[in-house]
């Protein structure tokens, strides 16, 4: 039986700011010492307030302008509730329903893209899971590094019009040199400072003709991927893993995986989800609020 690749791209870049999201702190990329660049702020402090960095917001309509997007006169901050380590307020300000940009298209190879929208959000701090030290049971620690919480990060959601690995590199490639060239941000991938999640369905081929539009298959998201050729290898071998699946007359689960590209593929959260997350974390239910 054929089948037809249906791909969709979310592409999160750091802003190139001198300060972070909310706050004064320094966007440091280069900084190596740890928990050096926070504040009250963006450490979730009780009492604190955010204040808008302009600049970020600048960049993200600039980028929206090369992509021929539309730039809306109504944005607005929404409250993502979920809790994890490297979250110190335990919830992220984002933006879902009103971002700061909409629509917009990027050619590839002969082909548009569209693009669904571009928004504006906060980053997260890391995690270090290597080399912690060893605790009282003997197993290792791992250790929480704020100096990326609260940096600008920029979200990327493209409609499904993708269709191959190649395709998915290509996107990457061209979205990366419009930020470098218009300032928007040095999306330099070793960093962690641009970062690919791909969602991937099959959708049936009849009798050799035209897919059926009408019957999408279900979608698993490959998240936080550091190489544009990491994720060409990541769709080629999910587009694989499915079309297998499905001749076999199984089910595709709809679930969240991580791509490690020394282990070949391995399953990234701990569970499947009846409703894949768009954001970077594992949460199945993600509850805004408005601020």
């Amino acid at each position: 039986m054929r089948y037809e690749p249906v791909i969709g791209l979310e592409i999160h870049a750091e802003l190139r700011t001198k300060t972070k999201m909310f706050c004064y702190s320094p966007n440091d990329p280069d900084e190596r010492h740890p928990n050096i660049n926070v504040c009250p702020v963006c450490m979730g402090h009780p009492g604190t307030l955010p204040v808008i960095n302009e600049e970020a917001v600048k960049k993200v309509v600039k980028v929206g302008l090369a992509l021929g997007g539309e730039i809306p006169e109504f944005s607005q901050f929404d409250r993502k509730n979920y809790f994890y380590p490297d979250l110190p307020k335990g919830y992220q300000i984002s933006q879902y329903k009103y971002p700061l940009v909409q629509g917009g298209h990027l050619e590839i190879l002969g082909k548009k893209i569209r693009i669904t929208r571009v928004h504006l959000e906060e980053d997260t701090g890391r995690l270090i899971h290597e080399r912690g030290p060893s605790t009282g049971s003997g197993r290792q620690a791992t250790l929480v590094d704020f100096n990326r919480a609260g940096i600008p990060l920029m979200e990327l959601v493209t409609e499904p019009d993708l269709r191959s690995g190649e395709e998915v590199k290509k996107f990457g490639e061209e979205l990366q040199k419009i930020l470098r060239y218009i300032g928007a941000s040095d999306a330099d991938m070793e960093k962690g400072q641009m970062r690919v999640e791909v969602n991937i369905s099959l959708r049936q081929i009849a009798n050799g003709k035209s897919p059926m539009a009408d019957k999408l298959g279900t979608k698993v998201e490959v998240k936080n991927i550091n190489s544009f050729k990491f994720a060409a290898d990541a769709v080629d071998y999910e587009i694989k893993r499915q079309a297998e699946a499905l001749d076999r007359g199984e089910k595709i689960v709809q679930e969240t995986r991580g791509w490690n590209a020394f282990e070949v593929f391995r399953r990234f959260c701990g569970k499947a989800s009846s409703r894949a997350p768009r954001t970077s974390r594992s949460q199945a239910r993600q509850i805004y609020k408005r601020i």
